[in-house]
């Protein structure tokens, strides 16, 4: 007897795996209204109708734990973009990520954000480039904003914005990394 075609499974790359983990990463279960109780048909005359509620099991379920205050990211604002345009804010690390795979750009994002913050950096600058088509920019322009929100990386970033023309304009970025002191209770 045949067991039928078997299917192929791919595993996730790891930048698949953490696109996946940053979609999923404000998804709640769904859970259905109850249904109106059901009256049962009376079995004689005497006794009376019982209801029937769907959302009893329910009751016994304990609430969900909750869920850990998560510090939303700030952009860079104005005053602060002068402030490093004009020197009186020093960047005190960059990285550049021409000529990277996606892959192999966000290990090499993860580890210089963790390392300059350890460092005691405030402010970083990462180089994306502009990508070949004007249009829609570069992948690593597209997928370092996303890398930079993701829940992983939330203990390191406090916001993020376009680097002034100089620093390299909309193919770079400033990132403002949290205190290493303040990064557990973010």
């Amino acid at each position: 007897m045949s067991e039928g075609p078997r299917r192929y499974t791919r595993r996730l790359s790891h930048a698949e795996a953490e696109l996946w983990t940053i979609v999923t990463a404000n998804v709640r279960p769904f859970h259905a209204r109850p249904a109106p109780p059901v009256e049962a048909a009376p079995t004689s005359a005497k006794e009376p109708p019982h209801k029937i509620s769907a959302a009893a099991p329910n009751r016994d379920r304990p609430p969900p734990p909750p869920r850990p205050a998560v510090t939303p990211l700030v952009d860079i604002d104005h005053r602060t973009r002068v402030k490093i345009k004009r020197g009186r804010l020093e960047v005190d690390a960059k990285l550049d990520l021409h000529g990277m795979r996606q892959d192999e750009a966000q290990r090499a994002l993860t580890s210089f954000l963790r390392r300059a913050q350890a460092e005691g950096a405030k402010v970083a600058i990462v180089v994306t480039g502009k990508g070949l088509s004007r249009e829609e920019g570069g992948v690593l322009r597209r997928a370092v904003p996303m890398w930079l929100q993701s829940p992983h990386l939330r203990d390191v970033v406090v916001g993020f914005g376009e680097a002034a023309r100089h620093h390299g304009g909309e193919g770079a970025l400033y990132v403002r990394i949290r205190r290493a002191d303040r990064a557990r209770g973010y």
